[in-house]
């Protein structure tokens, strides 16, 4: 294996871990809009584009995720699919999550409840990659797919 082969391949470890941390970066600049944000149409207006782009870059994550990245690893590793399928579980979890702050941004929703939301989203979400990186980053080091990781871990 050439030099070249091998670091496209370590690469789709190293995307992983680069659009969790992006994410996690996400997730933190939602909530502190939501915590500094100053009352009024503005504020709200601010929280309403952290939340989307937010809810959008992980749902768009979770589903290149499902469609491409879990599949190439079952075929590779069949002895995963435990793991994956507990991994699409949480998916769908957070997809909920996901959904119910939506719901809660739309009805302008007080801070405490909006902040109560991604207190439990950022519970799962955490639990969730932390588990993902510990089953797979390092059979990702030796995954061969030809994807363009944009297209499958999202494009945050």
């Amino acid at each position: 294996m050439t030099e070249r082969e091998t670091t496209r391949l370590v690469a789709w470890s190293q995307e992983l871990r680069r659009v969790h941390s992006r994410l996690r970066e996400a997730l933190s600049v939602t909530r502190a809009s939501l915590a500094d944000g100053a009352p009024g149409e503005a504020a709200t207006r601010e929280l309403l584009l952290y939340c989307h782009g937010f809810c959008t870059a992980l749902d768009s994550h979770h589903q290149g995720e499902d469609r491409t990245l879990f599949p190439a690893v079952a075929a590779a590793h069949p002895e995963l699919r435990p793991v994956l399928r507990s991994l699409e579980q949480d998916h769908s979890m957070i997809a909920d999550l996901l959904g119910r702050l939506g719901a809660a941004v739309d009805r302008a929703a007080t801070p405490a409840e909006l902040d109560q939301h991604l207190e439990g989203i950022a519970a799962l979400m955490e639990n969730h990659f932390r588990y993902e990186e510990r089953q797979l980053l390092s059979v990702l080091e030796t995954l061969e797919l030809a994807a363009v990781p944009r297209e499958v871990l999202g494009p945050i």
